[in-house]
C-alpha cells in the first residue's frame, strides 16, 4: 500500500512520554526556550519510526502569547523561528525529510479549548493581526511548507487564506471538524469551498477530529477543493481545557486507511494520543 506521505504524530505525545512538563499556556511551545533538546528528541523519534514530515512546535507559538509568559518580543520572535530551525537540524539527519511550520488557531493562543470551538467573538482585523506577523516569522526561517491546522470555523479560514495568498508558500490546510461540520458547526462543504483557488494550497483536508469523521472530511474537501487531501486524526476522546490534556479513546484504525487512500488522502499522520509506535505501524503498512 503506497502513494502517500507518512507525517509525524502527535509532538506533544511524544514529549510526554518523555516525560516532559507541558502545563501552562504555552503547552509545547514552552520547552522551545526551556528544554528545546526534547523537541528535536521527539522530531526525532517520528523520523525514527518512519515519518517524513515535522511538523514544528510553534502550534501554540505566537508572540504575544510568549511576552504574556514572560519573553520579551525580540526572544519571542527568535523563539518562533527557532521551532523551524530544531525541526531542520533533526530532518537533516535523514534524507528527504521535511519540515512542516505548524500553524495552528487563534484558539491555540487563548489556551482555554477554543480552538475546538471556534467563534471565538473577534473581528477579522484581530485575527488577522495575530496570525499575520507570526506566518511572516514563520515562513523567514525556512519551512518547506506550511502546516495550517485545526482550524475550528469559516471565519478563521477565510482570513487565512487571504493571507496565504499573500505569502504565497506552499501550505496544506486543516479543519477540525466534528461529524459534518466543522468544529463550529458550519457545514463542511461550505467550510472547503473557502479554500478553493488558495494558490500555496497543496493538500486539504481534516486533522485532531476523530477518525471515524476523518472520510466524509476528506471527501468534501477533494470535491470542493480538487486538491490532495491531508488526515491526522486524533485518538478520540475529548481535550480537558483545566489540565491540558486528553482523555483519549482507541488508537489509529489502520483498517480505515485503504478507504482514505481511494477518497485521495496523500498526506497522513496522527495528532494528539499517537505517538512514535503508532507512526511506526502506520508506515509499514504503507510500505515505508
Amino acid at each position: 500500500m503506497t502513494g502517500a506521505i507518512v507525517l509525524d504524530g502527535g509532538l506533544s505525545t511524544a514529549l510526554e512520554q518523555q516525560g516532559a512538563d507541558l502545563s501552562g499556556s504555552l503547552w509545547t511551545a514552552r520547552l522551545l526556550g526551556e528544554q528545546p533538546g526534547r523537541i528535536a528528541a521527539a522530531h526525532r523519534s517520528f523520523f525514527e519510526a518512519g515519518a517524513q514530515v515535522a511538523t514544528t512546535a510553534s502550534y501554540q507559538a505566537s508572540v504575544v502569547g510568549l511576552v504574556e509568559a514572560g519573553y520579551d518580543e525580540t526572544e519571542a520572535r527568535r523563539l518562533i523561528q527557532r521551532s523551524v530551525g530544531i525541526a531542520r537540524e533533526v530532518a537533516d539527519e535523514f534524507e528527504g525529510a521535511v519540515v512542516a511550520a505548524s500553524v495552528g488557531p487563534y484558539g491555540a493562543y487563548l489556551a482555554d479549548g477554543s480552538e475546538y470551538t471556534g467563534r471565538y467573538g473577534v473581528p477579522a482585523a484581530v485575527l488577522r493581526d495575530f496570525h499575520g506577523p507570526r506566518l511572516e516569522l514563520l515562513v523567514a526561517a525556512g519551512p518547506d511548507l506550511l502546516a495550517v491546522e485545526t482550524i475550528p470555523d469559516v471565519e478563521e479560514a477565510e482570513v487565512l487564506v487571504g493571507l496565504l495568498d499573500e505569502l504565497d508558500v506552499a501550505a496544506w490546510f486543516s479543519y477540525a471538524v466534528r461529524g459534518a461540520t466543522t468544529a463550529a458547526g458550519q457545514p463542511l462543504d461550505a467550510a472547503y469551498e473557502v479554500l478553493d483557488g488558495c494558490r500555496p494550497l497543496v493538500a486539504a483536508g481534516v486533522n485532531c477530529s476523530d477518525q471515524a469523521d476523518v472520510l466524509g472530511a476528506v471527501e468534501s474537501a477533494v470535491a470542493a477543493t480538487g486538491l490532495p487531501a491531508v488526515a491526522y486524526p486524533n485518538r478520540g476522546g475529548r481535550w480537558n481545557a483545566a489540565t491540558k490534556s486528553w482523555a483519549y479513546g482507541d488508537p489509529l484504525d489502520l483498517g480505515l486507511l485503504p478507504g482514505w487512500l481511494a477518497a485521495g488522502v496523500r498526506y497522513v499522520g496522527g495528532c494528539c494520543g499517537t505517538g512514535p509506535a503508532d507512526i511506526a505501524a502506520l508506515s509499514a503498512l504503507l510500505g515505508g
